[in-house]
């Protein structure tokens, strides 16, 4: 098998060498794996592509690329270019460092790769870590992920994709916030929304006076939607959500047929 992998954080961050230890895990003895990675982080730049101006790649090693564009941009190079003449079988995207869970989801550039080798008809995964105090003090708080990546993917590769839509899925794997020996198993969940919590700004002068804003992130620990990707895990299990790029709402879609005859 050959596996093309991306992130968000960039081509040093540690979620990544997580990622290229699944990868080859899955890809096997006689398979491949390609890495086309940000040259820096892109994190909350989600489906963005860099349509507007030119990107630069440099080789860093053997299979093992830097773009300087977002997580899409590193599937379109990889696809398109790196490995233009062999495809990938699977594209993975991740170890994320933190949860792209419930809205999360909407900002996530780990996501917006997946997404893309989605539209490139392309198996995909993306692949993050819940983070919280449980995490905090481990030697390695991907432990998670690292542990029972592999089984996961291989458990989304087995299943059988359901028709009936002209947009490919993808899969947001999520790992709790725990470490590894407590993981409390796998539950396939909705995306879901952490009510009363999101992104805001905080104002902030810098020393020549000048007023600038930082993006501020909410409370990652509270309630979410019952039985949905955050609400488990936090419970302590692996959340596995089936997505598409079709973002319409089918059920209003039906429901408003009166209004627009």
């Amino acid at each position: 098998m050959r596996i093309l992998i991306t992130n968000d954080d960039g081509i040093n961050a540690p979620g990544l060498a997580v990622l290229e230890a699944i990868a080859g895990e899955i890809a096997g003895p006689d398979g491949e794996v390609w890495t086309v990675a940000p040259a820096f982080e892109q994190s909350g730049v989600a489906h963005c592509i860099s349509y507007t101006h030119p990107m630069m790649i440099a080789e860093m090693g053997p299979r093992r690329f830097a773009a300087e564009g977002s997580p899409a941009d590193c599937v379109l190079a990889g696809v398109h270019d790196v490995l233009r003449d062999t495809p990938p079988d699977l594209v993975l995207s991740g170890v994320n460092r933190g949860n792209n869970s419930a809205e999360n989801a909407l900002y996530s550039g780990t996501l917006g790769g997946a997404l893309e080798a989605s539209l490139q008809g392309l198996p995909a995964i993306a692949l993050s870590q819940y983070l919280g105090p449980e995490t905090r003090d481990l030697e390695n708080p991907f432990e998670a992920a690292a542990t029972h990546g592999a089984a996961v993917v291989r458990q989304i590769l087995s299943a059988q994709e359901p028709g009936g839509s002209d947009y490919r899925l993808f899969w947001n794997v999520n790992f709790p916030p725990v470490p590894a020996a407590k993981v409390q198993g796998v539950r396939l969940a909705a995306q879901g929304r952490r009510a009363g919590t999101g992104f805001s700004t905080e104002p902030h002068l810098s020393p020549s006076g000048r007023r600038f804003l930082w993006i501020r992130g909410g409370d990652q620990r509270v309630a979410a939607t019952r039985g949905s990707d955050a609400d488990v895990n936090l419970g302590g299990f692996i959340s596995v959500t089936p997505m598409r790029a079709d973002l319409t709402d089918h059920a209003a879609l039906a429901g408003f047929e009166g209004s627009f005859a």
